[in-house]
C-alpha cells in the first residue's frame, strides 16, 4: 500500500494564512538532499505531526548555515551566508528553531548571535526527550528495539561543543533496548571523521581512516544498531559498516527513525 504524501507547510504558507507555527524546522543540506538522511527529515516531521506541534520549513528560502565554509577557513563566505539567512529568519519573526543537524544547531545557536541572529535553537534529540518526559510521546511496550543491543555515537558538535550527552541516551532508553557504551564515549568520544569540513576533502596520509577506527570501536560492543543524531555521523558510520562488510548484521539509524517505529 502506497504511503500518503507528507505535506509540509512553509513559513510563506503560514504568513499567507495569517498564522504562526510553533517552531521552524531547519532541515539542513543533508536533510534536504542526502537520500539517506531525507528519511530522518520525514521521521521528524511525522513525530511533530503526531504530537500536535505546528511547524514550518523555509523550503527554497533555506540555505546552508555556512558551517562548512567557516570550518574550511572561508570566513567571508560564512558571513555572507549567515547574513542572508538571518535576514530571512528575522523577516518571518522566527523565535524557535528545531534541527536534526548538530552542525546547523551549533552554528545557529552559538555563532549567529554575533551577527545579530538571536533564536531559541533546539536539537531534535532535546525536543524528543522533552516530549517523552512530558508524556506527549508514549511508547508501546515490547517494541521493535526491546532487548536489542544498541550503542550510541556522540556527535562532536552535539556533545563536546554543546555538552548534550544525556538527551540522546534518554530517547534510546525509552525504546527499552540494551544500551552498550563504546570505550570512548561522551566527552571522550572519538569524532566520526567528518567534522571541521573534513567530509568535503580527501583524507590526509595516515594508517587508518577515522571513521573506520570509530566503526571498529562500535563493533566491539557487538551492536545490532549504531544510533546517531547527526547526518555527518550517519554517513561516516554507514561507510564504516560497509567497509567492514557488516551491513547484514548492523544498522545505522537516527534517534527519530527509531522512536517513530514504536510510538503509539
Amino acid at each position: 500500500m502506497e504511503e500518503k504524501l507528507l505535506r509540509i507547510k512553509t513559513m510563506a504558507d503560514f504568513v499567507a494564512e495569517g498564522k504562526t507555527p510553533d517552531v521552524l524546522f531547519w532541515v539542513g543540506c543533508a536533510g534536504s538532499f542526502d537520500d539517506r538522511y531525507k528519511r530522518v527529515t520525514v521521521a521528524v516531521c511525522k513525530i511533530l505531526n503526531k504530537v500536535g506541534i505546528t511547524f514550518a520549513v523555509l523550503g527554497t528560502e533555506e540555505a546552508c548555515t555556512g558551517d562548512p565554509a567557516r570550518r574550511a577557513g572561508n570566513e567571508y563566505l560564512f558571513q555572507m551566508m549567515a547574513a542572508s539567512n538571518i535576514q530571512i529568519l528575522d523577516g518571518y519573526e522566527v523565535k524557535k528553531i528545531v534541527t536534526a543537524c548538530p552542525h546547523c544547531f551549533n552554528t545557529l545557536k552559538n555563532e549567529y548571535p554575533a551577527l545579530g541572529g538571536n533564536y531559541e535553537v533546539v536539537h531534535h534529540s532535546q525536543l524528543l526527550q522533552q516530549l517523552i518526559d512530558g508524556g506527549k510521546i508514549k511508547m508501546q511496550g515490547g517494541g521493535s528495539f526491546k532487548g536489542k543491543r544498541i550503542t550510541y555515537h556522540d556527535s562532536c558538535y552535539l556533545g563536546r561543543a554543546n555538552d548534550i550527552y544525556e538527551a540522546p541516551r534518554a530517547v534510546l532508553e525509552a525504546l527499552d533496548a540494551e544500551m552498550s557504551e563504546m570505550k570512548r564515549s561522551r566527552a571522550k568520544g572519538l569524532c566520526c571523521g567528518a567534522g571541521g569540513a573534513q567530509m568535503f576533502k580527501d583524507a590526509e596520509p595516515g594508517s587508518k581512516e577515522i571513521n573506520i577506527a570509530r566503526t571498529e570501536e562500535a563493533l566491539e560492543t557487538n551492536p545490532e544498531v549504531i544510533a546517531v543524531a547527526c547526518p555527518f555521523c550517519m554517513t561516516m558510520m554507514t561507510d564504516g559498516i560497509k567497509n567492514k562488510e557488516q551491513e547484514a548484521n548492523v544498522k545505522v539509524m537516527d534517534l527519530a527513525e527509531m522512536l517513530l517505529v514504536d510510538m503509539i
